[in-house]
């Protein structure tokens, strides 16, 4: 918060000062680096980050108009990512990709190790959040192996994060949904240790939030709810209302899965009014599954379509296509929770479940379906065809063995077998 009073002051007494172009050159980087502190207490797409992030490119424009080019080559990216960063935190998946792909030209162009390392990870990004999470993965692979935590440290005030801990971070989540629980957990741990040694609190923020999914996900909600009260206390420390509102919401998915579902409604629906007055509604298809599942298990079936038809509706309008398989697997629970049970229509959303998860190679949410689906066809006596159905599935990994879905892959297969 001191750093954003100390930038505005200094852009406040440049604006009142004749023009010339070293006085150019400094409101440039002051322009830009107001954007990092912006992101982390405002929010990433908040109106005061969005205009500031959107004046850097423009006063770099104007500057080359006069032929002033900018002594660092870094500037002009740090200026684009607070436009993709808006982009993505109010998600338009068109926008995250094609700006990407625009910085990523523009590094491979330069060929300067800094430029491509951050153009592949905003790729990776980009991609996994739209439903391309193998070709994601694969950018994340290429910043990985360009990155050297010493190096390129300093770049934390540069790019929001430190970019070692945002790729890592991304990875897990990108591996967890590939059917690679085990590697998700090892990102996930070494990026939160990165996030520790480095001290840079808005990176902890940030690692702390990121990597408790990868936990969720693997069934050790203890460990999530541990990091999840962490960011929220460090938030309210630094004053950082993004950060708050993302460990509320990720602390009510935990209460959704551990059977506490009026708490799991009370965190979803106050952190889903924070987050959107961030200007935030990246995740939003996740968050909204989440409360359909609290209110479909307190019998709130009006409430639970609502949500998870809000949930589609996000989808389809901002192509954050990601977790699309297991908004339909929700979809398809809910039709088994309505005292009529249709299973007609639990079935077609199973199926659609498992379409999609194959499609976009996304093993972990295709074992989930597949599981819903068994179980369907279980109770309806379809023993076998529940069999060959999820013994293939289960069959094809090759990690993560002590992680919740697998243990009732491995248990229901058992069972079906009996």
């Amino acid at each position: 918060m001191e750093a954003i009073e100390q930038l505005t002051r200094a852009l406040t007494l440049i604006a009142l000062l004749p023009g010339n172009p070293a006085l150019r050159r400094d409101q440039i980087k002051l322009q830009v680096a107001l954007i990092n502190p912006l992101i982390h207490i405002k929010g990433f797409a908040a109106p005061e980050t969005k205009a500031v992030a959107e004046r850097g490119p423009l006063l770099i424009e104007q500057a080359e108009a006069l032929g002033e080019r900018p002594e660092d080559p870094l500037l002009l990216f740090s200026a684009l990512y607070g436009i993709w960063i808006e982009s993505y935190a109010a998600f338009d998946g068109d926008m995250v990709c094609n700006l990407a792909a625009q910085l990523l030209g523009l590094a491979e162009k330069q060929g300067a190790t800094v430029p491509l390392m951050i153009g592949h990870r905003l790729m990776g990004i980009s991609l996994l959040c739209t439903g391309d999470i193998a070709r994601g993965r694969a950018h994340f692979d290429r910043a990985i192996a360009l990155h050297d935590p010493v190096e390129h440290r300093p770049l934390a005030t540069r790019f929001g994060v430190d970019i070692g801990v945002s790729i890592s971070s991304y990875r897990s989540m990108a591996l967890w949904v590939l059917g690679y629980s085990g590697a998700a957990l090892a990102d996930a741990e070494h990026a939160l240790r990165d996030a520790r040694e480095i001290n840079h609190i808005a990176t902890l923020m940030y690692a702390l939030h990121n990597t408790s999914l990868a936990h969720i996900w693997c069934g050790n909600c203890g460990a999530a709810n541990a990091q999840l009260d962490e960011v929220v206390s460090l938030a309210d420390k630094k004053g950082a209302l993004y950060w708050k509102a993302n460990g509320i919401l990720v602390r009510g998915w935990v209460f959704a899965l551990t059977g506490k579902a009026a708490n799991a409604i009370q965190m979803l629906t106050s952190g889903i009014i924070a987050y959107r007055s961030t200007g935030s509604t990246s995740w939003m298809p996740l968050h909204l599954s989440y409360l359909a599942k609290a209110n479909a298990e307190l019998g709130q079936l009006n409430d639970a379509w609502r949500c998870i038809n809000e949930a589609m509706t996000t989808m389809e309008t901002t192509k954050e296509r990601w977790c699309e398989a297991e908004i339909n697997r929700a979809a398809g629970e809910i039709a088994l929770t309505s005292p009529e049970r249709d299973e007609a229509k639990a079935k077609a959303y199973f199926e659609r479940a498992l379409a999609v998860a194959r499609e976009q190679q996304a093993k972990s949410w295709e074992l989930r379906a597949a599981i819903s689906m068994a179980r369907l066809w279980r109770d309806q006596g379809k023993r076998q065809q529940a069999h060959d159905l999820l013994a293939p599935v289960y069959g094809w990994f090759t990690e993560g063995f002590d992680t919740l879905d697998l243990m009732e892959a491995k248990a229901l297969l058992e069972q079906l077998k009996a």
